[in-house]
C-alpha cells in the first residue's frame, strides 16, 4: 500500500517575504507610543532573527508586532522556532527566533512511520 501511496511535503519560506516583514516591524516600532524611548531592535541573520530590548514587556510587544507583520506577508508562524529570553550586556534582553526551512531530519522520519 505505500507503494501505491506517496506525497511531497514543501516548506519554503521567501527571505524576501520575511526581510519585509522586518523592515515593516521596524517602522511600527519607532512609532508605538509605548515603545518610545526604549531601546528596541530586530536583528536579521542568515536563517535567525535577534530580538532585543530593554524591558521583558517590551520585548514581548516587539515578538507580537514582528509576528504579525510576518503573518501578514503570508509567513506560516510554525516555521518560527522562539527561544526563551536571555539577558545581554548593557541592560538589554534580547530573543532568538529560528526560522525553519524545509522538514527537520527527526520530523521527517516521524512523517515517514
Amino acid at each position: 500500500m505505500a507503494a501505491e501511496n506517496s506525497f511531497d511535503i514543501a516548506c519554503k519560506i521567501d527571505m524576501q517575504e520575511v526581510t519585509n516583514a522586518i523592515d515593516q516591524a521596524r517602522r511600527e516600532i519607532t512609532t508605538r507610543y509605548d515603545l518610545k524611548g526604549a531601546k528596541n531592535e530586530i536583528t536579521p541573520e542568515k536563517m535567525d532573527i535577534v530580538l532585543s530590548s530593554s524591558d521583558d514587556m517590551k520585548l514581548k510587544a516587539v515578538l507580537d508586532i514582528l509576528q504579525s507583520k510576518l503573518h501578514r506577508r503570508g509567513i506560516d508562524l510554525k516555521a518560527l522556532t522562539v527561544n526563551d529570553p536571555e539577558p545581554a550586556g548593557g541592560g538589554l534582553i534580547r530573543q532568538k527566533i529560528t526560522l525553519q526551512d524545509g522538514v527537520p531530519m527527526e520530523k521527517a522520519k516521524e512523517i515517514v512511520r
